[in-house]
């Protein structure tokens, strides 16, 4: 197929003061524009104002494991959500933030040990510039092992995505900005998230046919965490995120508000629509409109039954996949007491009583059994809308990634030192 688009993209009257964020999922495309809102006076301040949202329906052929596979068909999608929002402000963003999910991004968090050398001497920018550096070279060199074995292709192209300092202590010590201290051992933990070249090169063509200036690329369940913890740096919210998509499901943890780690895995909303669509000979369009009104009380008691008892064959097989993405944050002594759950297929109630209601956990360090909410937007922190915009949970990648978009725009052009590099971390 030709990547050359037959339709030219309108020139739209475009303004600096607005930002995109484009959540390019396997069922649908999200698009939502915003600004810093008009009450934050202060340079550091970090509240949105969501000015337009609007999603548009993908053709089945257009994503691959939470992947663009078709770049042409993936760039109409999000012209037409985009000009859907856009209607809302009557304006055009020129920057955008783009999210990107799957089971061959890595994402995950390392904790590493430095002894150092001369305890009595203050750290030096240039030392610990060089103790980062170690961190994400490991990371990166971890993250091809893996991809190697996952695609038998030792030679994968990846691209560093998302870094968030957790924490960082000398001696015991727990600190903000390690420049200037003495002390003999430094501890850090350090979350890095990679994907493959070839993801990455899809969503800067499809920005390039849109005429859209690419900010960030972001990780989406690292967006939805940015979401939950707002621009309070010292924030102490934990939790456990499952944001479920189309295509996949996507994991994180946070700790006292610092990211532990994300993972994914290829079972979402989609997998449901299709067992139904099997199990009572039905085409998808009609299985996936059966599945999102089963609570409807005009469906035929036995046709809700037989679509439930299709969904129930997937259910286990999906525990056994948040048990297993879970299982492998085996840093985290204790997993969080509350899972909050966002995206589109968490509308399915089957998945939300499952995890509320089976033992799955078990075998997993949690405390006890963990609550389930869905995350409702009006609750993040920073973040306004009208009221006759309606949001729901699965806009909440889209949300998130305008966070990540005011943390890019947050560093200008000269902040290349590492204190503001450490303080950008730490604001994530």
């Amino acid at each position: 197929m030709s990547l050359i688009r037959l339709k030219p993209v309108k020139k739209r009257r475009v303004s600096d003061d607005l930002i995109l964020a484009l959540d390019i999922g396997t069922e649908f495309v999200k698009a939502v524009v915003a600004k810093k809102s008009i009450k934050s006076d202060s340079a550091d301040s970090g509240d949105l104002e969501i000015l337009g949202a609007a999603k548009t329906r993908q053709s089945p052929g257009n994503m691959y494991n939470g992947g663009i596979a078709d770049i042409p068909a993936v760039a109409d999608a999000c012209e037409d959500a985009l000009k859907k929002a856009e209607k809302f402000v009557g304006r055009s963003a020129r920057k955008v933030v783009v999210g990107i999910a799957g089971e061959l991004v890595k994402g995950n968090t390392s904790t590493v040990r430095y002894r150092r050398n001369s305890p009595g001497k203050p750290l030096t920018e240039s030392e610990v510039k060089l103790i980062f550096e170690k961190i994400e070279k490991r990371a990166e060199e971890k993250a091809k092992k893996e991809l190697a074995l996952e695609t038998d292709n030792p030679n994968v192209e990846i691209r560093l995505i998302n870094s968030a300092l957790v924490s960082l202590t000398i001696d015991g010590y727990k600190i903000s900005n390690p420049v200037g201290f003495k002390g003999n051992d430094i501890k850090i933990q350090y979350y890095t998230a990679f994907a493959p070249l070839v993801h990455i090169s899809a969503i800067e063509k499809v920005c390039a046919e849109l005429n859209l200036e690419l900010l960030a690329v972001a990780v989406e369940p690292f967006a939805v965490c940015r979401a939950c913890l707002g621009n309070d740096s010292e924030s102490e919210f934990s939790g456990i995120v499952l944001d479920i998509g189309g295509g996949t499901t996507d994991v994180a943890i946070i700790d006292n508000g610092g990211v532990e780690g994300t993972k994914m895995f290829n079972i979402g909303g989609r997998t449901f629509t299709r067992q139904i669509s099997e199990s009572l000979g039905i085409e998808f369009e009609e299985a996936e409109d059966l599945k999102l009104n089963l609570e409807n009380n005009e469906i035929d008691d036995a046709l809700r039954g037989k679509a439930a008892a299709a969904i129930s064959k997937n259910l286990s097989v999906w525990l056994a996949g948040v048990e297993l993405a879970l299982g492998d944050f085996k840093h985290v002594d204790v997993l969080p007491k509350e899972i909050f759950l966002c995206g589109g297929g968490a509308s399915l109630s089957a998945l939300q009583e499952s995890l509320a209601l089976d033992d799955w956990y078990k075998k997993l360090s949690f405390s006890r059994r963990p609550l389930v909410n869905l995350i409702d937007p009006e609750t993040l922190p920073g973040i306004s809308y009208p009221d006759d915009l309606k949001l729901d949970h699965s806009y909440l990648t889209a949300l998130g990634l305008l966070r990540v978009a005011l943390d890019t725009n947050a560093e200008s052009p000269e902040e290349t030192g590492l204190k503001s590099k450490i303080e950008k971390l730490l604001s994530n």
